[in-house]
């Protein structure tokens, strides 16, 4: 049955001659992997444009019961981008971004409205702003935690503390039981974080070696967490856009 509906590009790969697989992350059915045909004409580039990083799409495919792969029939944008891919400092940002998102998010078939709108937000955000968004990609992977299952309790927090990675929680002592944990003073970083958006980020300042090493942190966290998470191939290269 042909269906329609909304997503966000997290992922392309070549699978013939002339398709491609786009792992999309749809307003209706969470990550789902479509087969798109790409013919050797003109058009061809159109839609290599359509499916950049991040690229909001509306998709109508033919969806299959049981089906883990879906042939597209068409693909239009959703919301053209203004800056995002134009943009040197915000296309390493979104390459990023894509990265995570294709390795954090992988339930397929199982939609979440509070996720896509999320991030439906965020890439616009990003896409809009002008200036200040240094700190963009350290606030967004701390508030998709959320959404994620993997939000840290704040609740018992207090100057001084630890933050055990293992446990998600912060605590008075150094953790004795393992190694993964945080200093008191990346902690207070990581609470801060945790309370900005992105429109009162650029009220955090830091340097490039600070946002490394928190980004880091980050990745770390995760990979804790989710199974099979690598650690993100550009961190290093989104590390050296921002000083």
């Amino acid at each position: 049955m042909l269906q329609r509906t909304k997503g966000i590009v997290l992922h392309t790969f070549k699978f013939k001659d002339n398709q491609l697989i786009a792992v999309v992350y749809t307003e209706m059915w969470g990550r789902v992997s479509y087969v798109v045909s790409i013919p050797k004409t003109h058009k061809s580039g159109v839609r290599y444009l359509l499916l950049q990083p991040l690229a909001e799409v509306v998709v109508e495919a033919d969806m299959k019961p049981k089906a883990s792969l879906f042939r597209v029939k068409a693909v239009s944008a959703s919301q053209p981008f203004v800056t995002l891919p134009y943009d040197s400092v915000k296309s390493v940002i979104a390459l990023f971004l894509q990265e995570f998102l294709y390795r954090a998010v992988r339930e397929e078939g199982q939609p979440n409205e509070a996720l896509y709108a999320y991030l439906v937000h965020a890439v616009r955000w990003l896409d809009m702003a002008e200036k200040d968004y240094a700190n963009f990609h350290l606030v967004f992977l701390m508030r998709i935690s959320r959404f994620l299952g993997l939000r840290p309790n704040v609740e018992d927090y207090h100057s001084g503390c630890y933050f055990d990675m293992l446990n998600a929680s912060f605590v008075a002592s150094k953790p004795t039981a393992h190694a993964f944990y945080i200093g008191p003073e990346e902690s207070c970083h990581l609470v801060n974080l945790m309370r900005l958006n992105f429109a009162n980020m650029h009220y955090f300042k830091m340097n490039r070696h600070e946002r490394l090493r928190l980004l880091t942190l980050i990745n770390d966290y995760y990979r804790l967490h989710l199974p099979d998470f690598p650690e993100l191939k550009s961190i290093q290269v989104l590390s050296e856009v921002f000083d």
